[in-house]
């Protein structure tokens, strides 16, 4: 089943700045070839449920086995029939709201 997430994984206890650790996990949902949009506080990610949660779980695990403390905060929508949610929901607002 086709799901979309958003998820944050944020490491802790590696310093104030934290772009390169979190560099780390994004090239690990890069890397997958599923649909993702970064964003400045969470990822979106689009695929089948196992595929999304393997890659979850490697991009968590690239900065947890190197033993650093990593938060995951994720939310999911199922919406069974629908793909391409990650262009589409946007793209419907767009819509809607026109050219203003």
């Amino acid at each position: 089943m086709n799901v979309l997430v958003a998820v944050a994984i944020a490491p802790f206890g590696v310093g104030d700045e934290l772009s390169e650790e979190v560099a780390q996990a994004v090239r690990i949902i890069r890397q997958s070839g599923l649909p993702y949009r970064l964003g400045s506080m969470f990822t979106e990610i689009e695929g089948e449920w196992d595929e999304v949660m393997q890659v979850v779980k490697d991009a968590t695990f690239v900065l947890a086995e190197k033993g650093i403390r990593t938060e995951v905060i994720l939310k999911a929508d199922l919406r069974p029939g629908f793909t391409n949610t990650i262009v589409e929901k946007v793209a419907k607002v767009d819509n809607i709201l026109g050219g203003e």
